[in-house]
């Protein structure tokens, strides 16, 4: 075997595409008896939840470069956001919808006016700027203090997962940035469905399950029940903690824990397609959306399905008591009624990336040791497509190096 990738999540498959393209043998090694990682979907009822919350981005350059991703079905959310500001729901971002627009005219304008700038703002510019926190960075960015308060903090901590915005500034400039440039979105069916799509597009076989790695070489992978698997180069392409069980010395990171609710109700509270915020930050939800309507997939017979998230661990007591209470502040409407599909929370579920960050960490342990996922770039899938190709290049460069002849001096 020329490679052999350690991890079935978006970034050792999609690791596995590229590596395959080249015209190398691959085996992706497996522990769990599925393929995605955290990435994961359960079904309840008919209903498709998410175990972590996936907002992606239509802007995602990786989602349409990489094999097995192409043509990939996205739900997108309606433009911009509802946010509950000052006791009062807004519109932000877009004109639709029966809630009044957020800000003046002016503060709108100068809102629109500078992501369209972002928008345009290539990598470059964006790593010149000095890198503070995001919290720090987002009053220097052009925007109106009431936007910032009112819009751009909670809609960068839904995001970054990042309540307190202790984010590099950097990596949510390209947040931001993606935001701007197209719309938010949800996996179409749930997030399982991407990897599994990235699994499917790979020749059979290519993918072992329920075989966990316990240790690594340049040339060898060491598998559970003594078995030796020799091989070319190794990538590893777990979650942080995960790799550095397998190449110690390896940095884990700090995590942010995410708590997911799923609710459904007798009536949906929302039929727009749109990110609800909390602006004022009273209750334990960070962020909600009508997932049904974002996704009808998602929900049987038309359900209503409504997906929140606590960027924390579940509130203490009565968590869904106390998380129902604040989504009828959020949807204006009575909870009484909604019935609790699931709840799960990850502590490690995004790792943490403070300034200082480095948006490229190496994917070269050693010749024929490599790493990657989103721990070495962006905590984003986009980060961990990234980091793939990133990896895949280096393995490539490395292997052709090592097989080309000798270089003779001329006599």
């Amino acid at each position: 075997m020329d490679v052999i990738v350690i991890g079935a999540g978006a970034a050792g498959l999609a690791a596995a595409h590229h590596l395959l393209d080249a015209g190398l043998t691959v085996t992706v090694l497996e522990a769990a008896e599925r393929v995605g990682g955290r990435m994961a979907t359960d079904e309840v009822a008919g209903f498709r939840l998410d175990r972590r919350p996936h907002l992606l981005n239509t802007s995602y350059p990786e989602l349409h470069r990489t094999r097995g991703l192409r043509g990939l079905p996205l739900a997108p959310l309606a433009p911009g956001a509802l946010v509950r500001a000052g006791g009062r729901g807004y519109r932000v971002g877009d004109q639709r919808g029966a809630r009044a627009a957020f800000g003046s005219a002016l503060d709108r304008a100068r809102l629109a006016a500078t992501l369209n700038r972002l928008a345009g703002t290539p990598d470059l510019r964006l790593a010149a700027r000095p890198e503070t926190t995001a919290a720090r960075a987002l009053s220097g960015r052009g925007f109106a203090p009431r936007t910032v308060e009112g819009f751009l903090r909670p809609l960068l901590a839904a995001l970054l997962c990042d309540p307190e915005l202790q984010t590099s500034s950097r990596a949510a400039d390209l947040v931001l940035r993606g935001f701007a440039r197209g719309r938010t979105c949800l996996p179409a069916g749930g997030s399982a469905g991407l990897p599994e799509r990235l699994a499917a597009a790979l020749p059979p076989g290519t993918v072992r399950l329920g075989t966990p790695a316990v240790r690594v070489a340049v040339r060898s992978v060491r598998v559970a029940g003594g078995g030796e698997l020799p091989c070319r180069a190794v990538l590893v392409a777990t979650g942080a903690r995960a790799a550095a069980r397998l190449l110690p010395g390896l940095r884990v990171p700090a995590f942010h824990q995410v708590t997911v609710f799923h609710h459904t109700a007798p009536v949906a509270p929302l039929r727009e397609p749109v990110l609800v915020l909390d602006a004022d930050r009273l209750g334990p939800v960070s962020h909600t959306l009508p997932a049904a309507a974002v996704d009808p997939t998602r929900a049987p017979g038309g359900r209503p399905l409504i997906t929140s998230v606590v960027l924390g661990p579940p509130p203490d007591g009565d968590s869904d008591k106390s998380v129902r209470a604040h989504l009828a502040e959020l949807y204006e409407v009575s909870t009484d009624g909604w019935e609790l599909l699931g709840i799960h929370s990850d502590p490690e579920a995004v790792a943490a990336m403070p300034a200082p960050h480095d948006l490229r960490r190496p994917v070269r342990v050693l010749q024929g040791l490599y790493v990657c996922g989103s721990h070495r770039t962006t905590s984003t899938l986009q980060g961990a497509l990234f980091s793939a190709r990133r990896a895949t290049t280096t393995i490539l460069t490395d292997l052709t190096r090592s097989t080309s002849p000798p270089h003779r001096a001329a006599a």
